[in-house]
């Protein structure tokens, strides 16, 4: 049965809720990532790469409000700390130089994580009906899926 969210229960919610926030953790954590890359790419495919890494950084940055204002919707905590997230995410930061092949290759890794993720956490929220938490994690999904085809593509 479809429900809103808060129809759902307290320990239903919180369920949703921590699926989520790791969703929220991880789109952080491979924002600050792209963006890293955004400013750090260098070679033959700087201009391409840094438009691509920008779109990243750009797109991530709203799913991060739009992931957290649903936890907020669900009536539950949205765990806001940077240290928090770092513990969290199953995404690592990348302090140093790389190659851009090295950077695509990451890149792809934490997009293919994150649309894993949010696989999980609409999982969840469909378990107990929850539609609408459903769908963006469906969405986001998707576009984390396309954001790896188009990584992917590079490396081809």
């Amino acid at each position: 049965m479809t429900q809103t969210a808060i129809a759902l229960t307290q320990d239903t919610r919180a369920a949703i809720a921590d699926a989520l926030n790791q969703s929220v953790a991880e789109t952080t954590v491979t924002t600050m990532l792209a963006q890293n890359f955004h400013w750090n790419v260098t070679g033959m495919a700087f201009g391409p790469l840094h438009e691509l890494f920008q779109k990243i950084y750009e797109d991530h940055f709203v799913a991060q409000d739009d992931l957290a204002e649903r936890i907020k919707a669900l009536d539950a905590h949205a765990d806001g700390t940077l240290a928090g997230m770092l513990k969290r995410s199953k995404v690592s930061e990348f302090d140093g130089s790389a190659s851009d092949k090295d950077m695509i290759k990451m890149m792809l890794e934490a997009q293919e994580t994150l649309a894993s993720t949010l696989a999980g956490a609409g999982e969840v929220a469909a378990e107990y009906g929850d539609t609408l938490t459903e769908d963006l994690c469906i969405n986001r999904g998707q576009t984390h899926e396309k954001f790896a085809w188009f990584l992917r593509s590079h490396l081809r």
